[in-house]
């Protein structure tokens, strides 16, 4: 059994027990629940429910892992040619790791 949810703006395909990088959720703690109700599809063994916009009576319960988890540096480099300028800036998004307890559907 699957579902497709909608988490922070993002679709992620979720299965019991798998873990998510999600983008970072402002208050949440280690160890806290955390539940999301925007379900656009379930999947129940080939029973596929598409909502319209959302499946009523479904949703995700996740544990948070870490709250806190920075990715990959992103490194973005400005250049104009013969005119002496050059700009480096990087970037590492913040992202929180989520394990997916039970999907309601």
């Amino acid at each position: 059994m699957y579902v497709i949810v909608e988490i922070q703006g993002q679709q992620f395909k979720v299965e019991q027990g798998r873990r998510l990088f999600v983008h970072h959720i402002a208050g949440a703690e280690s160890g806290s629940v955390v539940e999301f109700d925007k379900v656009l599809l379930a999947d129940k063994d080939g029973l596929v429910t598409v909502g319209a916009p959302v499946v009523e009576g479904a949703k995700v319960v996740c544990e948070v892992l870490s709250p806190l988890v920075k990715g990959d540096k992103v490194l973005v480099f400005h250049k104009k040619r013969r005119k002496g300028y050059r700009k480096l800036n990087g970037h590492r998004q913040q992202f929180t790791e989520i394990l997916v307890k039970e999907v309601v559907a």
